[in-house]
């Protein structure tokens, strides 16, 4: 099963096997105060960097999302998309809960984008699969529906399947929808994890997609977070995860280790090369 997102001039593959793809999170004025303030003033600057950064540490497709209260998310957010366009050339994921904000940013996007997200709620199903099948984009299914998020694993796959039934009735193929398990808070609950891991190896098992999660959302409220996302990150690629929504510069050397010990990394290239740039920054 392979997803393929590309960009004007790059294309990112997905699939079992291959290298885990990162998807840098870093473009997300959500507890960024200084970005939330360039975004309602109309500067974009600062999401030049973003993009710039998390390309140089790794990343191979970068999420935008401008959600803010009190910014016109339909005139901004492919504003956001454009400016990450014109600074970097990786594919992007467009992330939004706003279908209007989605289809004006699907309308400038030159290449295939990932779209973040759709869920198993019927309102979203109606309002985000015609945008998917229109612009021959890829898609995140959240397994969430109009009843919440579940609490066992038996649930989150049946919404999973009730995501592809659907697109698939829509005329979108299996291969273009990513399914993401929904991880939360493992100090509010300490089950957390190991559920995220049960609905992946179900998932994979059952119904054969690709599969994400936004790792850092597993450690929120909890003490030297870098360690428990990188632990966490090890866990899903194991349990079949073929991207992560990260913050690509904290966890990439911890999936490069992950991916060499899953056999995607051939000949450990991707693992010792990454040693030596560090090893070169640390010279410098």
């Amino acid at each position: 099963m392979e997803t393929r997102i590309s960009s004007l001039s790059k294309e990112v593959i997905i699939g079992d096997g291959l290298p885990t793809v990162l998807i840098g999170e870093r473009i997300n004025p959500a507890g960024k105060k200084s970005m939330a303030e360039a975004l309602k003033t109309g500067n974009f600057e600062s999401i030049r960097n973003e993009a710039i950064a998390q390309v140089q540490a790794g990343a191979d497709i970068i999420d935008v999302n401008t959600t803010l209260f009190g910014v016109d998310e339909v005139s901004i957010l492919p504003k956001a998309v454009q400016t990450v366009m014109e600074t970097v050339d990786v594919p992007l994921c467009i992330d939004s809960a706003n279908t209007a904000a989605l289809e004006a940013a699907l309308k400038i996007y030159k290449g295939k984008p990932l779209i973040n997200s759709v869920t198993g709620e019927e309102k979203s199903l109606a309002r985000v699969l015609p945008l998917v099948k229109e612009y021959k984009a890829a898609v995140v299914g959240l397994t969430q529906d109009d009843e919440g998020i579940p609490d066992n694993a038996e649930r989150r796959v049946a919404i999973a399947r009730k995501i592809i039934e659907r697109a698939e009735k829509e005329g979108i193929s299996r291969e273009n929808i990513i399914i993401d398990c929904l991880a939360l808070a493992v100090g509010a609950n300490p089950a957390s994890s190991i559920l995220a891991t049960e609905t992946a190896r179900r998932i994979k098992a059952e119904l054969g997609v690709n599969i994400t999660i936004a790792v850092s959302n597993i450690s929120f409220g909890m003490p030297d977070r870098s360690l428990l996302n990188s632990a966490f990150a090890a866990a899903m690629i194991a349990a079949g995860a073929t991207c992560l929504i990260v913050d690509t510069a904290k966890l990439r050397p911890a999936v490069l280790a992950a991916d060499l010990l899953m056999s995607r990394d051939k000949r450990a290239r991707r693992y010792t090369n990454a040693f030596r740039e560090r090893q070169k920054l640390q010279q410098t």
